[in-house]
């Protein structure tokens, strides 16, 4: 195992808003209880001040880091966070949970229903990114953690970043949103409802009741395809795959002749063992309802102490960088502190996981300036009585 990796991690549960007290959701719906799968890595130091939330993509998880017992698979993030890595174990605490409405150990569609004795289905209510991250903060009261030293993530992760920052402005001290929007285009929610489609058009879905006869695997394989799509670039399809052809030849059927189609099918069909179809709709749906554009970011704030640091890829034409530019320029109309970076990749909307020696470059700079204007326990003279009066 690398002597950097955070070795072997185990998910841990929370569970809340059992009984009457249920978690009020944006859609005046309520939903209890409440389960939150999550994963620690690091130390949490004395005064709780060292806290960095990683928050997952779309199809992600809890598993940011580490392995799991018996598993050779890291954690989706793991270039990342680790000793020595961007987000250094040895310095900062680090958490990763499950959204809400997903399907890795956290409440969603495919969670029983307490009312019925069955899955959720389409019985789940729908979900919102406000929803997630109103989640998350029940996990970070209930860790005791009172000011988040960084909440950082790319694509709905970085969504979810800018919601905390916005929900709770007093309680982030930096965000650095990656390769995201301050609200989704016509374009990417045109893509998302695509997949949508594609999932709902498989006979097997049974409008979404379908978890005594198996998932609707082709339309989930087709969605996943079409996600994939959107994930890599022109210049890295061709560079990865050009025109080659598996055997040599056409073979004047509709097989996969070409390396990029049976690389599509092979994302496909591995890409349903592993996630709920309905909660790919749910989901994406939430990504579509997301908007923190001008007036309705930090609504009745005036200010806030909040430091971000921005980040696109030259390359990634689901969210491109004008989106990330719009981050920036709202931060700067409210006098925010922002520092952007477009960093020149041909990885497509998948840089964010994959260029990781130039991000980890740039957010340690960024994390140790913030740390080091701070006390050396990273919180200034009279902070720690309230982090404290918080925490309880």
């Amino acid at each position: 195992m690398d002597i950097n990796s955070v070795g072997t991690v185990e998910p841990q549960y929370f569970t809340f808003a059992a009984g009457t007290d249920q978690l009020l959701l944006e859609s005046g719906r309520t939903l209890g209880p409440v389960t939150l799968a999550y994963e620690t890595y690091g130390r949490l130091n004395a005064n709780r001040s060292n806290v960095i939330l990683v928050c997952h993509a779309l199809s992600g998880d809890a598993h940011a880091a580490g392995f799991h017992p018996g598993e050779t698979a890291p954690g989706w993030w793991d270039a990342m966070i680790g000793p020595g890595k961007a987000f250094d174990t040895e310095q900062y605490f680090v958490v990763c949970s499950n959204v809400i409405g997903g399907c890795k150990g956290s409440t969603g569609p495919s969670s029983f229903n307490p009312q019925t004795g069955k899955p959720y289905a389409l019985d789940f209510p729908m979900i919102t990114i406000a929803d997630m991250v109103n989640a998350q903060r029940r996990l970070i009261d209930f860790l005791g953690i009172g000011k988040l030293f960084c909440v950082v993530g790319g694509s709905m992760g970085g969504m979810q970043a800018l919601q905390w920052a916005s929900a709770y402005p007093d309680r982030v001290r930096a965000a650095i949103p990656m390769a995201t929007a301050l609200k989704q285009s016509p374009q990417q929610i045109a893509f998302d409802e695509v997949i949508r489609q594609s999932i709902m058009a498989d006979p097997d879905w049974r409008k979404g009741n379908y978890y005594e006869h198996g998932q609707p695997n082709k339309g989930l394989a087709v969605a996943r395809m079409i996600g994939h799509i959107t994930f890599m670039s022109d210049q890295s399809m061709e560079e990865k795959f050009s025109r080659k052809l598996k055997n040599g030849n056409y073979s004047f059927t509709f097989a996969d002749d070409f390396e990029v189609e049976g690389y599509l099918r092979y994302r496909g069909d591995n890409f349903v063992k592993r996630f709920d179809a309905n909660s790919y709709l749910y989901i994406t749906k939430a990504m579509d309802y997301f908007d923190l554009s001008d007036g309705l970011f930090l609504p009745g704030v005036k200010a806030t102490k909040t430091r971000f640091f921005v980040i696109s890829f030259t390359s990634d034409w689901l969210y491109p960088p004008y989106q990330s530019q719009e981050i920036v320029r709202l931060l700067k109309r409210r006098r925010i502190a922002a520092t952007y970076c477009d960093l020149k990749s041909t990885y497509g909307h998948d840089a964010f996981l994959v260029e990781v020696e130039e991000e980890t470059r740039l957010i340690s700079s960024f994390l140790g300036n913030i740390k080091a204007s701070l006390s050396p326990q990273f919180v200034p003279a009279g902070e720690e009585r309230l982090l404290r009066s918080i925490a309880k």
